[in-house]
């Protein structure tokens, strides 16, 4: 907690300071030893055909970068489990370079000896750089509208209790004009400028190659109207609460990323961001959840319920109301 929290002098925090706190600070939600495979699934542990799926993706962005060692950076790293999962998908003895990106969290013990432990992604590396649900816990102010109209800046208390502070301003209220507009009393937001500029920082990196996002988004025109702000603890949806029990996340609108990326990227000869979801990008990395036709039953029965599995964890992956609706935002450098 910030020393004002800790003094119980103050009226409140933005939530993006205390988020800050409430996640990378001191004793943080995601310096816990248990690590957040602790509190909720993520695509990578909900299936291996995943990590598999992005291993695909690197040895295509590879070889449209002209063959040569693989390089991998996962923005976000957790514990480095996607990326342990890449390296076991590849072609035994392939050469990779593998940076996992990880401010919250030492190296793991026993992780992967290929894998690079980085506080910051590497500069001027060609390949493919991979942020899955990383976005949505780079810590983001709210905003409401109050009873006449004003758009202000939502302040929590420790206990999680909120009350309206100023209006916004400057760089944020030009955000929200733009990209989310707040014009009925009630409607909130979550200020999503923290995320462009985090991406774009990103996506500067590359020298050359595919920058990809995969998060929990949203889109212009169907913004949620009261915003997405939420705690996840312990395998549950809980309220949100900055004092470093659970996690803190909101879902990210993805196109203001991909026009901050392009923007970043202006004059490099870039080609234009691509938006779809987790279930259109998987089908196209050959991921299937077709049943495996029944006469591999009595062929080969133990490669039928192999095949079965596989098609059930594909299912997971790309099912609708569920992680098939992720976005995928993918821009190449």
């Amino acid at each position: 907690m910030t020393d004002d929290w800790a003094g119980g002098t103050c009226e409140g925090l933005g939530w993006r300071e205390a988020t800050e706190a409430a996640l990378y600070g001191p004793g943080g939600f995601y310096r816990r030893p248990e690590g957040p495979a602790g509190h909720f699934r993520t695509s990578v542990h909900a299936s291996p055909l995943f990590a598999a799926a992005v291993a695909r993706l690197l040895l295509t962005t590879a070889g449209e970068l002209g063959g040569g060692e693989p390089v991998i950076v996962d923005m976000g790293a957790g514990r480095g489990e996607l990326l342990t999962g890449v390296l076991a998908a590849l072609p035994p003895g392939l050469p990779v370079r593998a940076y996992a990106v990880e401010r919250a969290a030492p190296r793991p013990d026993g992780l992967d000896p290929r894998i690079e432990w980085c506080a910051e992604p590497p500069a001027g590396v060609s390949g493919l750089l991979f942020a899955n649900e990383w976005l949505d816990n780079v810590p983001a102010d709210v905003a409401e509208a109050d009873g006449e109209g004003t758009v202000r800046r939502v302040l929590v208390r420790p206990d999680g209790t909120e009350l309206l502070g100023t209006p916004v301003t400057g760089a944020d209220a030009e955000w929200l004009a733009r990209w989310w507009p707040l014009t009925e009393p009630g409607a909130r937001a979550e200020i999503g400028r923290t995320r462009d500029e985090a991406w774009a920082a990103a996506v500067g990196t590359l020298r050359a190659g595919l920058a990809v996002a995969v998060d929990y988004g949203h889109l212009a025109g169907a913004r949620p109207p009261f915003g997405t702000l939420t705690g996840f603890r312990a395998g549950r949806e809980v309220g949100p609460v900055p004092d470093g029990g659970s996690d803190l996340t909101s879902h990210v609108a993805l196109d203001a990323c991909a026009a901050a990326g392009a923007a970043a990227l202006a004059g490099s000869g870039a080609g234009p961001a691509e938006l779809t979801t987790q279930r259109e990008a998987l089908a196209a990395l050959g991921l299937s959840a077709a049943r495996p036709a029944l006469s591999l039953a009595s062929a080969d029965p133990a490669g039928y319920v192999r095949a079965l599995a596989a098609a059930g964890e594909a299912a997971e992956l790309m099912a609708r109301g569920g992680l098939g609706d992720f976005l995928w935002l993918r821009q190449r450098v």
